[in-house]
């Protein structure tokens, strides 16, 4: 049995990272409702393929929650639920009722996952998946993030913080609250660069010969040899030892076959690829 058969979620949450949490949790047994405004979700429009994936096999009800009947439509959903997923700003969440007082006085069993941008006193500015990342240093301008990090991390984010409320749920008999901000997700994934790991001409920002990326005769290969006993085979392989020399050595020939000479060699060696096509 899934571990989380039997509970249901409902998720108010529309674009991102609320249904990428709801498609984890779905994936983990339970049942997920999603509820979208009669506009629809605008993930729907950007990404339909992502969009249907992430949708795939929840029940999906239109309601208008600014209308009487669509609020007492969603309590009554509210009334069978154990989780509710929501990322309205906590000033919307008070116009509509939902609030997390009046929800818990209104449903006492319901525990709440609310995700917002930044954290109080700031819960009510505007943001964005870039601009949490260019706040924490991801970004080198003027190359835009090739993934939407701080909002996938806020994702895994909502996903612990729902587990953790249905296990004390379980063991306590009270129904809690978690709010997850998603400059914190993106600062929480930033620390490899906060501690210096990453930056550039650190240790692993290029500062290691068997850490990092090199021309081939035909594109890019990534090098992350950086355990003692990979450096070591690496280096006596190809005879190489100063950054230089590890240039040399690569542009010689195709990143495919350095990537069949590191599996066949048992050396991380991967061929960087723009695109998953």
């Amino acid at each position: 049995m899934s571990p989380l058969h039997g509970f249901c979620v409902l998720n108010l949450a529309l674009n991102l990272p609320g249904p990428a949490a709801a498609q984890r949790l779905q994936a983990l047994g339970a049942e997920v409702i999603k509820v979208e405004p009669p506009s629809g979700d605008p993930m729907a429009t950007y990404s339909p393929a992502w969009y249907r994936e992430m949708a795939a096999g929840q029940a999906v009800v239109v309601l208008d929650l600014k209308a009487p009947e669509g609020r007492t439509h969603l309590h009554a959903l509210l009334a069978e639920a154990d989780l509710l997923i929501t990322s309205f700003r906590p000033s919307a969440l008070v116009r509509l009722g939902l609030d997390p007082g009046a929800l818990a006085a209104a449903h006492p069993d319901l525990c709440q996952v609310a995700i917002v941008g930044f954290p109080a006193p700031r819960a009510e500015e505007a943001g964005h998946d870039l601009t949490y990342q260019v706040s924490m240093g991801l970004v080198a301008p003027p190359a835009l993030p090739r993934t939407l990090l701080s909002d996938l991390a806020g994702a895994e984010q909502a996903i612990s913080a729902a587990l953790a409320l249905l296990l004390d749920r379980a063991r306590t008999g009270r129904a809690g609250q978690a709010t997850v901000a998603l400059s914190e997700a993106a600062e929480a994934f930033s620390a490899p660069l906060r501690h210096g790991l990453t930056a550039p001409g650190a240790l692993l920002g290029g500062g290691l010969p068997q850490y990092n990326l090199y021309p081939t005769a035909d594109g890019w290969v990534a090098v992350a040899a950086l355990e003692p006993h990979f450096k070591k085979k690496l280096e006596a392989l190809l005879q190489v030892s100063t950054a230089e020399e590890y240039r040399r050595a690569f542009a010689g020939q195709t990143s495919a076959h350095w990537q069949a000479w590191g599996e066949a060699h048992d050396v991380p060696v991967e061929t960087v690829r723009s695109t998953l096509g």
